[in-house]
């Protein structure tokens, strides 16, 4: 039986009941004020910081990529503003769906849509890529009139990089491209990550990569105010971007016009160096390309086109492809000879029109031979024999090592990327190169072929430029270079890239005088004599032929495959006396220099040294009977 509770036991018990609650209520509020506590004031900084990123985008602002343009001021890469019409793929529910009600407003093409499933693979699914660029006044007005019924489909003014030259010049420009994977990973280990956001293009190749970093600017920001839906409400603040700096070129544009229209349709490469500085005046490669193709993203057939071309347009001649230089290597195997001793000027043999080693019939070009023949007549009559003998003379180290003083066999550092290092054998050099033992053994015929620079030689046409400047600037080597200044476009100020002397190659004056009046003497009684008649000027060259084929013993004709022709070179300086350009041309399978590679370096000369332009394009080269051996025939 439950006993009956007093009044004065259910107040007590009402008390500790009221009591347990108050403390348990006063716990929890202390708690709470405590955790208030922390959150406002212990951690304010933290959350007010959250808050304000909340509240605050930050929206980069991309700067204006830098110009680039030649001595004169033309302009060969600019910026444009255009509307682009960007679609974030992860804002869109059906993809294809919207592209088809796009595509009733704005011209969209197959390879649009080709080139935007490109983007996506390369891309995140947050990002807003280009379903159209360039878009007209029209399509604008049609959009934006309709855009309330395509989340996810946005409207941007972007500025678009042009080439307003076009193929002129695109090997040493270069081009830029959409950031990818690689790119990206560039970026990052370069700590330039902040700089790139917003940015969607880098430089690919030419002077657009090599000078990226002075190309693009530094990125700007603006600070905005957003709703809870991420709707921009205001701006609060701004940081302006800073441009990017302009490249002023020792490029002269129209020197550069006159060679590729003095090639015509035929492949080749030209280098024009000023001797006494190391400045760039021209450098071809033909054919060549659209550069404006790959600034969107390049078609599928237009890469085709480009890639399987088998005169392939996007090698870069001038810096990547290695040629036998032929006769054009004899001035330099003259001038080692006189600095090494092993032969004097006035030093002759005897030319049968052959030179016979080790059981083999090396044949010059000339049935017969050219009988006495010294130094001044080997050069201007370019004979074989001569220098067979002297190669066997002197030896592949000496030649090797006197021939790798004019940066032969190594890249000469020219401020944009992908140059070839080409080959000066050596013993050396054959023992690296295959992995046989009987394959790196160096035998004595090599090195008489080396002599009239055929064998394992392979130069670049920018080497042998670059050789030509040397030996026109009296042994000093100048690093070669294309830009010129770097112009501030904050304020026009502008940083001179000043010459750099490489080093100076200890030439007797005398030694120089007796190449440099051989080389005079090809231009007025020689090989080039017929491309150079009536020059106003006194130019130095050498002509050159580089065997690509063997017809062992045949006639070259006019029915010969085009391509199985020898290749033609030619190098020269003028004026003579004081140089002012020096160049070195290769005609590929353009038979013989004095013929297809000559009449090149005339033109450009002429337009050079008295703004003389050519009467019209050089006709394609159909090549010419002579007899042909072993030896070249310039």
């Amino acid at each position: 039986m439950t006993g009956i509770r007093t009044p004065e036991q259910e107040l007590a018990r009402f008390r500790s009941r009221l009591a347990v609650a108050g403390v348990v209520a006063v716990v929890c509020f202390a708690l709470l004020a405590a955790r208030f506590f922390y959150l406002q004031v212990v951690r304010y900084d933290y959350y007010s910081t959250r808050a304000e990123d909340n509240r605050i985008s930050l929206v980069p602002v991309v700067p204006n990529r830098g110009l680039i343009m030649d001595r004169n001021g033309t302009v060969l890469a600019r910026n444009y503003s255009a509307y682009t019409l960007e679609i974030t793929p992860s804002k869109v529910a059906d993809l294809d769906a919207t592209i088809e009600a796009l595509s009733t407003l704005v011209d969209i093409q197959p390879k649009d849509r080709r080139r935007l499933k490109k983007l996506m693979d390369e891309s995140k699914s947050f990002e807003s890529l280009p379903i159209r660029n360039r878009l007209s006044d029209e399509e604008v007005a049609r959009f934006i009139a309709q855009r309330y019924r395509f989340p996810g489909v946005e409207l941007k003014a972007r500025l678009f990089r042009d080439y307003p030259m076009g193929n002129l010049g695109a090997h040493l420009v270069g081009y830029i491209g959409r950031i990818n994977d690689r790119d990206l990973e560039r970026i990052e280990e370069n700590e330039d990550s902040a700089n790139y956001r917003g940015t969607d293009h880098i430089g690919k190749a030419g002077l657009e990569k090599s000078y990226e970093r002075e190309l693009h600017g530094v990125t700007g920001f603006e600070e905005v105010e957003v709703d809870s839906g991420g709707r921009a409400v205001r701006a609060l603040r701004r940081t302006n971007a800073t441009p990017g700096n302009n490249l002023i070129l020792s490029i002269d544009l129209k020197l550069q016009e006159v060679v590729e229209k003095a090639f015509g349709n035929r492949r080749g490469a030209l280098v024009a160096i000023e001797p006494g500085t190391g400045g760039i005046l021209a450098l071809v490669s033909v054919p060549t390309f659209d550069p404006n193709l790959f600034v969107d993203g390049i078609g599928a057939q237009d890469w085709d086109e480009l890639n399987n071309s088998p005169d392939h347009p996007l090698v870069n001649r001038a810096l990547n492809g290695a040629y036998p230089p032929g006769s054009t290597f004899k001035p330099f195997l003259a001038l080692a000879a006189l600095m090494s001793g092993k032969r004097t000027p006035g030093q002759a043999i005897a030319d049968p029109g052959f030179y016979d080693f080790g059981g083999h019939h090396f044949r010059d070009d000339k049935p017969g031979g050219h009988g006495m023949v010294d130094m001044y007549r080997s050069i201007v009559q370019s004979c074989d024999t001569y220098y067979y003998r002297l190669a066997n003379d002197m030896g592949i180290d000496l030649i090797a090592s006197i021939m790798g003083q004019f940066g032969f066999g190594s890249r000469t550092g020219i401020d944009i990327e992908g140059e070839s290092t080409g080959v000066l054998p050596s013993p050396e050099w054959k023992r690296k190169r295959f992995k046989r033992p009987e394959q790196q053994k160096w035998f004595g015929g090599e090195t008489i072929s080396i002599g009239i620079g055929q064998g394992y030689n392979a130069y670049t046409p920018l080497q042998l430029a670059h050789a030509t400047a040397t030996l026109a600037a009296g042994g000093v080597m100048y690093k070669p270079h294309l830009v010129k200044y770097i112009e501030s476009a904050k304020d026009g100020s502008r940083r001179a890239i000043e010459p750099e002397p490489i080093k100076t190659i200890p030439i007797k004056p005398e030694h120089l005088e007796t190449i440099r009046r051989a080389m005079v003497g090809v231009n007025k009684e020689g090989t080039g004599a017929r491309a150079f008649a009536g020059a106003p000027y006194l130019a130095a060259g050498k002509t050159g032929t580089a065997q690509v084929f063997s017809l062992k013993g045949g006639k070259y004709s006019a029915k010969i495959t085009e391509r199985l022709r020898d290749h033609a070179l030619y190098i020269a300086f003028a004026p003579a006396d004081k140089p002012t350009i020096a160049l070195a041309v290769l005609v590929e399978n353009g038979g013989f220099g004095a013929q297809s590679a000559a009449p090149i370096a005339r033109a450009v000369m002429d337009y050079y040294l008295l703004g003389k332009l050519p009467a019209g394009m050089a006709a394609e080269d159909t090549g010419a009977e002579a007899a042909t051996g072993d030896g070249s025939g310039d």
